[in-house]
């Protein structure tokens, strides 16, 4: 373990202007609502401001403001987070992110659990952060092992809490990606882990199992079932391609930063709550500066095989106990997400003492609703807190 620090060279921040410069955009015409995808005259738009505008120098500062750190864990690099509570009787908690995220979208929310009682909270609900990059994301680079995918990242969080870090205990939280990951140790490491929360209503097996039917949702769910037929039948292309041959569109995405960022971007539009105007949720310094840590650290390609890694070696189980998940389960469900499974299904598969609906928010919730995740958060992991 080591400390980490940003210090991005200016020739290659002049590299990646040079090449925005002479970006080719595609003609593109009847896409005012975005149906075909990233529509160009906002993309100039974002990029005309990315070239005269942005600063990633004033991203670096605020990223480097916290501690950062990065380790190997077989022969796996990992960045990460690490800021202490100055509170007795702090908690330690890791927060894992998903795709098309970095650890930076728990930038929100990272100081006011630490140090709740500047930002509204008590003292007494104060969390150790440790917030990770998941394995070839970001600034966990270079990644040269294959078959890593989120049940093996478990078992790196560990590694990292307490052979690392120290911590005999945690507490974890994560959405998408790391909503399964936040799964795994619940499933596998129920006694080292022994209250687990998320944002992303989706089960360890989500691979290998059928999705739900419309008879498994209640009445007042049944909107989510339609969500589900609308996400599966118009928004799953960029996962058949991810989880099949994403090396082959690593070589278009790797080459062409607005290439990347118009990947990217389509997606923090569609799964927002954002109604279509995408700077309600997230500014264009928010957008750029995804796109920017994908870049910087060329890990497009590595992110995009965390699908394949899922697909193809699907979830075992360590136990045949029931339910799957058997620490102590908590979700907080935003109607803007994506997907969902009823909670007649979750009750079954996890050990279910928390379940909140939130009308406003979607899958970046600590982005979108860092306040309302902050408070579930504290909440939830309240009644647990003695465990650890």
């Amino acid at each position: 373990m080591k400390p980490f620090k940003l210090n991005i060279e200016n020739d290659i921040l002049e590299g990646i202007s040079n090449r925005l410069k002479t970006s080719r955009l595609p003609k593109d015409f009847g896409n005012s609502n975005w149906s075909y995808g990233t529509e160009r005259n906002y993309l100039e738009n974002l990029l005309e401001y990315w070239i005269s505008d942005y600063d990633w120098k004033k991203t670096e500062k605020e990223i480097n403001s916290f501690p950062n750190f990065i380790c190997e864990i077989n022969n796996i690099p990992i960045h990460f987070i690490h800021i202490k509570s100055s509170n007795k009787n702090s908690k330690p908690i890791i927060l894992t992110h998903g795709w098309p995220w970095t650890f930076w979208d728990y930038k929100k929310i990272i100081r006011p659990l630490t140090n709740p009682e500047e930002y509204g909270g008590k003292k007494e609900d104060s969390f150790d952060v440790v917030v990770p990059s998941l394995p070839g994301f970001g600034f966990s680079t270079p990644l040269k092992e294959t078959g890593i995918n989120f049940s093996n990242t478990a078992d790196l969080w560990v590694s990292l809490m307490q052979d690392i870090l120290g911590y005999d205990k945690f507490f974890a939280h994560g959405g998408d990606w790391g909503g399964l990951v936040t799964l795994q140790l619940g499933h596998k490491y129920s006694k080292i882990v022994p209250a687990v929360h998320t944002h992303t209503i989706i089960n360890l097996d989500f691979f290998d199992s059928p999705p739900p039917n419309e008879e498994d949702f209640a009445e007042n769910e049944k909107n989510f079932y339609l969500q589900n037929l609308k996400f599966w039948e118009e928004g799953h292309g960029y996962f058949q391609i991810q989880a099949t041959k994403p090396q082959t569109l690593s070589y278009a995405i790797n080459d062409s930063p607005i290439g990347l960022c118009a990947w990217l971007i389509e997606k923090r539009r569609d799964w927002s709550d954002c109604n279509g105007d995408i700077e309600s949720k997230f500014t264009k310094d928010d957008l750029i500066n995804t796109t920017m840590i994908y870049w910087l650290s060329e890990t497009f390609g590595t992110s995009a095989r965390y699908y394949y890694e899922a697909a193809h070696n699907l979830w075992k189980p360590s136990h045949d106990r029931s339910p799957m998940v058997e620490s102590a389960t908590g979700f907080s469900i935003f109607e803007g997400d994506i997907i969902f499974r009823p909670k007649k299904l979750m009750e079954k598969a996890n050990n279910l003492k928390h379940w909140n609906m939130f009308k406003n928010g979607g899958h970046f919730a600590p982005m979108e609703q860092p306040e309302i995740i902050i408070n579930e958060i504290r909440k939830f992991f309240n009644e647990y807190r003695s465990l650890i």
